[in-house]
């Protein structure tokens, strides 16, 4: 949904205010992060949160005296226009990763339908790739997706079912997963759990059993924002208040870091509708704890990230800055450690 407000911008799915109330006032504050420890045995996460896991984050809830009420292609892209030959050389390049990696395989991209999900599926058709978006609504798909483009083929996939359901939708002819799902505002405090958590988890996990090995995650900045020091951000208040939402995502991606697949995951900051209007930053895993980006550039970096050696095994945090310079997604992915 369209942040029609201009006070507000998007983050983890969550619309938050450009203009918060005041600094909460703490009571007891906690003298260290609250964690949530979680077996994996059998590939599974406790459902719902036990009360072990509820009682781990009580910590941060009773610290709040207030709750808050709060190409087109690559050519294109804002996010990625040079000058010169600099510009001509990253076309170069571009044409020969894409030439190399379109296969006759599929992408299968999850979340298919929302903001981030639904661009992400037209790039990657723009870009010549052959796509397996899945859903969870057919009839919303039917509205907002291409649907006379012989290079989409359109699925049912609830992330929530279970991961055999999952396997039977991407199928043996998906040759990587890019995961944009989301969950949607509402009362329903284990929503997060069971889409940002559990439902990544199963999506790995049908992967695991199919044997697709490359996996890209669009999860959100702040995910630990606790232990950068960031306990008192708004965002990361706002987001855990209601659901929980950082703390699963951020269960979701140590689980796929110990899968043993070749990962990228992507945290963009406050996510805009709006077209690109500054150049591309990209920092390593918790060290970004504001700013906005475009929902296109989010897609076109899920898309590089595919296709870039530099990307795997790596955590990526992304925002948007007019004053940022302009640089290469190779040079990006590049400048990124490993951990």
């Amino acid at each position: 949904m369209a942040c029609n407000d201009s006070r507000l911008f998007r983050l983890g799915g969550q619309e938050i205010s450009r203009n918060p109330p005041l600094p909460l006032t703490l009571r007891n504050p906690p003298r260290r992060l609250c964690t949530v420890h979680c077996s994996h045995s059998n590939h599974s996460l406790p459902y719902p949160p036990s009360l072990s896991i509820i009682k781990s984050t009580s910590k941060l809830f009773s610290a709040i005296s207030n709750s808050l009420p709060n190409i087109m292609s690559f050519l294109t892209s804002d996010s990625t226009k040079m000058e010169g030959s600099d510009f001509t050389e990253e076309v170069t390049e571009a044409t020969e990763i894409y030439i190399n990696a379109i296969g006759k395989k599929k992408i299968f991209v999850a979340g298919a339908t929302g903001s981030t999900g639904k661009r992400i599926v037209e790039r990657l058709l723009a870009k010549g790739f052959r796509v397996k978006a899945g859903v969870r609504d057919l009839d919303k798909a039917k509205t907002s997706l291409p649907q006379d483009n012989p290079a989409l083929q359109i699925v049912k996939a609830d992330v929530t079912e279970g991961s055999a359901k999952l396997a039977d939708a991407i199928s043996d002819d998906s040759e990587a997963v890019i995961c944009a799902t989301g969950c949607r505002s509402g009362w329903d405090l284990y929503a997060p759990w069971k889409v940002d958590n559990l439902g990544t988890v199963n999506l790995v996990d049908a992967c695991r059993k199919l044997g697709v090995k490359r996996f890209i995650l669009v999860s959100s900045l702040l995910v630990n924002g606790a232990a950068m020091g960031q306990i008192l951000n708004p965002a990361y208040i706002f987001l855990n208040v209601f659901g929980l939402t950082l703390i699963a995502k951020l269960r979701a991606e140590d689980y796929i870091r110990e899968s043993g697949m070749n990962y990228t995951i992507i945290r963009p900051g406050g996510l805009r509708n709006e077209p690109p209007t500054g150049n591309l930053v990209m920092e390593p895993e918790d060290t970004l704890y504001e700013g906005t980006i475009s929902r296109d550039q989010v897609a076109e970096v899920a898309i590089e990230a595919l296709v870039r050696p530099q990307a795997s095994y790596k955590v990526v945090e992304i925002v948007a800055r007019a004053n940022a310079p302009k640089r290469s997604y190779g040079d990006l992915f590049s400048s990124i450690t490993q951990r």
